[in-house]
């Protein structure tokens, strides 16, 4: 539209700042946080995140282990990540870092277009409600990839079990196998309440909107659906393996209970 047309041309002759999202930890330390962060940093709690003022620009830290920084050099933000390795409880297999773009554009909607936002203002609470989709985002990649390296894993049990009527493990190895199964579920579905609206907005209800139009470009609900689908696969997955286990075991009583029968048949006549 013309509309669009426009407001990317006057985007093209802004001075762009950068937005990065960095995965350093599954969480941090409450008690770092509270001591390090927020006593000796000077940080500003905010219900789910806490604000780090940087000499130039600002970061959001996210108790889920997430940090989005505003118009933070690239040093800065090295920098910064270094200073909370000792707040981390404990680390990713990974740091992710994804990078956006924005500039303000006064009283105007929100605009978001080829990963470069236009905020409607400079307020810092604008920042923080669309860094909490950002954050949400980037823990979504956690668990989407968590769930999808143990389907992948497992996929040759399906497909065993389809050719040869059993699943090709002994029972110490079912019994191994579910429970890491249960751990990864257990681990997604104990923090899927992260992706819920944040608490946040039940405080500034105003800034939702923005929060909910960058969460619709970031496709959050449809990604959630996803592996929504995902984890009901390893659910499935772990019904077919108790009741494998059940069965091999049930197998061994009925051998165990038949020799015992021919020993005792055995004594009797012998």
């Amino acid at each position: 539209t013309e509309k669009l047309e426009m407001t990317m041309q006057s985007m093209d002759n802004t001075q762009h700042k950068r937005i990065t999202i960095s995965i350093l930890a599954k969480r941090f330390k409450q008690s770092s946080i509270e001591e390090t962060i927020i006593g000796q940093m000077g940080g500003v709690r905010y219900k789910e995140a806490c604000c780090i003022r940087l000499p130039q620009g600002e970061g959001w830290l996210f108790d889920y282990g997430v940090l989005v920084t505003w118009d933070v050099t690239e040093d800065d933000r090295k920098k910064l990540c270094l200073e909370l390795e000792s707040s981390i409880e404990e680390a990713t297999p990974f740091v992710s870092i994804e990078q956006y773009a924005y500039t303000v554009k006064e009283d105007a909607l929100l605009n978001i277009h080829h990963d470069t936002l236009v905020l409607p203002n400079n307020d810092p609470l604008t920042r923080l409600a669309l860094s909490h989709a950002f954050a949400q985002s980037a823990k979504l990649i956690i668990f989407e990839d968590k769930a999808q390296q143990v389907i992948q894993k497992n996929a040759y049990i399906s497909r065993e079990l389809a050719r040869t009527g059993k699943v090709p493990l002994s029972p110490k190895d079912l019994a191994k196998l579910r429970g890491t199964l249960f751990e990864t579920s257990s681990d997604i579905t104990l923090h899927f309440g992260l992706l819920d609206t944040p608490e946040f907005f039940w405080d500034y209800p105003q800034l939702e909107e923005v929060y909910l139009r960058l969460a619709k470009y970031l496709d959050l609900q449809s990604r959630i659906e996803i592996l929504d689908k995902k984890l009901e696969n390893i659910q499935r997955l772990l019904e077919v393996l108790a009741a494998e286990q059940y069965h091999k075991h049930s197998a061994f009583l009925e051998w165990v209970i038949i020799i015992l029968i021919a020993v005792d048949i055995l004594i009797y006549f012998f």
